[in-house]
């Protein structure tokens, strides 16, 4: 049994938990995909690995939230927690402004 590089928690929120391995995170086809290094998140462009082999190899470990190992169908508003201790709001019903993408908590432990 292998580890995943992130943990879910509660009904939308992933955490991510290694610092050689960023995740992909795809929501649905008409979201924009993202990245969640170990210090942030930022919108992915490039090419979305097609199978884990590739992922590995690219370092990434792919998300696809609607699948049933995660959580299971479409999240419109997602709580992603990084390896620097902030917690991101990611609302996808504010896509493509200033607040698609914020800080929701900060930790300075």
């Amino acid at each position: 049994m292998r580890e995943d590089p992130y943990l879910l928690s509660g009904r939308n929120t992933i955490i991510h938990k290694q610092r050689k391995v960023d995740l992909l995170i795809i929501n649905s086809r008409q979201d924009p995909v993202l990245m969640v290094l170990h210090n942030g998140i930022e919108l992915y462009n490039g090419a979305i690995p097609e199978n884990k082999l590739e992922a590995k190899r690219m370092d990434v470990a792919k998300v696809d939230i609607a699948a049933p190992e995660n959580f299971g169908d479409y999240r419109n508003l997602l709580f992603v927690q990084t390896l620097n201790n902030k917690e991101y709001k990611i609302d996808y019903s504010k896509k493509g402004t200033e607040y698609f993408i914020t800080i929701h908590q900060e930790s300075t432990f």
